[in-house]
């Protein structure tokens, strides 16, 4: 994804981690309080890391029957969904021209919808984060199930 869609050249909308103009992401590492700027390249690959990284941890993600998750689980996935809706957010904002010249688009899509429809359904995004996608949202799923996603998070 990263070669294909950022290519190897700096790209002037990805030196920051953002959705338009008015969203700007920024990376908070563990145990740190202050989180930083970084390119969307860097942001998307430290978060695929982090969530390699918790995936792959036991404590956090038990595979065994009976395994105990931890009391911060819920939180832990709702942080991993949120992050991941702002790489959607980015791509659809910086890269849905070369997403529809690769012939993408419908892919792109119907994951984006997947996803936020399986956030939505277990409440792991907040109405607000999907501020920067949420024209969007209302052409892919409809405006009505946007009023009752914005009601259900109040």
């Amino acid at each position: 994804y990263q070669r294909r869609v950022h290519g190897t050249e700096e790209n002037p909308n990805c030196k920051a981690m953002s959705s338009g103009p008015k969203f700007e992401y920024l990376w908070r590492e563990e145990g740190k309080k202050k989180p930083s700027k970084v390119s969307a390249p860097q942001y998307i690959e430290l978060l695929m890391n982090w969530i390699e990284g918790l995936i792959n941890n036991e404590a956090v993600f038990p595979t065994e029957d009976g395994g105990e998750y931890p009391p911060d689980f819920e939180a832990t996935a709702k942080n991993i969904c949120r992050r991941l809706f702002r790489v959607y957010a980015h791509v659809y904002y910086s890269h849905f021209e070369t997403i529809r010249q690769l012939g993408e688009e419908a892919h792109l899509n119907t994951a984006f919808k997947h996803f936020f429809l399986f956030c939505h359904e277990f409440e792991l995004i907040d109405a607000q984060e999907v501020a920067p996608l949420r024209p969007l949202i209302a052409n892919l799923i409809g405006e009505a199930y946007l009023e009752r996603f914005d009601r259900e998070k109040k």
